[in-house]
């Protein structure tokens, strides 16, 4: 069975065999000259055209000059030999259409070939991924990932524990501290609080400050601003 491209179906379902590369060439080439061969058709349809409307210009002028000869059946003949030449020349141009439509046809079909083929080895590339990419192999990598990122957590959580030497010697020490209050009990020794004695500051003047000798405009309305912030704090 053969499709539209005038490839086998067989063929189409395995585009990368040579056989069929050999069959979509041959496709092509028959096609690109179909195509060809129309063009040419309507090529010689344009000529036979221009040469029909040369001869019906030539039959109008005959008729005009055989009327003014009185040849009225002459004149007749001309004409009708000219409706003759329109009906063929509307014959021409149904055909010409016919002949273009057939080169769109074949355009669209080499066109459409030209998607089917890519979709194809698009098909087949995602295929051959697929296959180095099943489903059990992606499950294992994302358990695997997992296992991984739970490692790092836990490195992490024991990274940020704090770091104490003594902390397996607390209960020794406090066993050791009991033993020292128990001796001290015995011996009847007092008990040394730890006591801090008051630190006995100077008192702020109370009186206006002494004048300074010889002191400068700057010097002296800093001392006014020192007793005047003295004044405030004692009120």
């Amino acid at each position: 069975m053969r499709s539209f491209f005038g490839v086998k179906k067989d063929a189409v379902l395995q585009p990368s065999t040579s056989s069929v590369h050999r069959g979509d060439n041959n496709s092509r080439t028959e096609t690109a000259n179909s195509i060809l061969n129309l063009r040419e058709s309507i090529a010689t349809q344009e000529k036979r055209e221009k040469h029909l409307e040369k001869k019906m210009e030539e039959l109008v002028v005959e008729a005009k000059e055989k009327m003014a000869k009185n040849d009225k059946k002459g004149a007749l003949f001309s004409l009708k030999l000219k409706k003759l030449h329109e009906a063929e020349l509307d014959k021409i141009a149904n055909t010409k259409m016919t002949l273009e439509t057939q080169v769109m046809n074949l355009e669209t079909f080499i066109h459409n070939a030209e998607i089917i083929r890519a979709m194809e080895f698009g098909k087949n590339a995602m295929a051959a991924i697929r296959k180095e990419t099943d489903i059990e192999r992606v499950e294992e990598l994302i358990d695997d990932v997992k296992e991984e990122m739970e490692a790092a957590s836990e490195i992490s959580n024991a990274l940020a524990q704090p770091i104490d030497p003594f902390v397996m010697d607390e209960d020794d020490l406090l066993a050791e501290l009991k033993e020292e209050m128990t001796a001290d009990d015995a011996l009847g020794a007092p008990v040394v609080k730890a006591h801090h004695e008051a630190v006995a500051f100077p008192t702020a003047p109370t009186k206006k400050l002494p004048a300074i000798a010889n002191a400068s405009k700057e010097e002296a309305e800093e001392l006014a601003a020192l007793e005047a912030e003295l004044a405030r704090k004692m009120s």
